[in-house]
């Protein structure tokens, strides 16, 4: 290893790959959702479901992202900053 990288928590990162791993699964598993009912508001299961997913992937990637900085022990990233 380079004596300038910090060590990294390998524990953290698998967390993180399962976060960003669980709505690929999620989304994949068609039969899972592939239904009219329930609705809401009118709109089919299959579909308000798929959006529900926008904003659950958008939770997780966050998530991820933090555990990453905090594997790497960073408390933030900025841009250019190769620490």
């Amino acid at each position: 290893e380079d004596p300038g990288v910090p060590p990294t928590d390998k524990g953290k990162m698998a967390l993180a790959a399962v976060l960003l791993v669980i709505p690929i699964i999620a989304l994949m598993w068609v039969p899972s959702y592939a239904s009219d009912a329930p609705e809401l508001w009118g709109f089919p299961f299959f579909f308000w479901y798929q959006f529900l997913w926008v904003f659950i992937c958008s939770a997780l990637t966050w998530a991820a992202y933090k555990l990453t900085l905090s594997a790497r022990g960073l408390s933030s990233h900025k841009v250019g900053d190769d620490r």
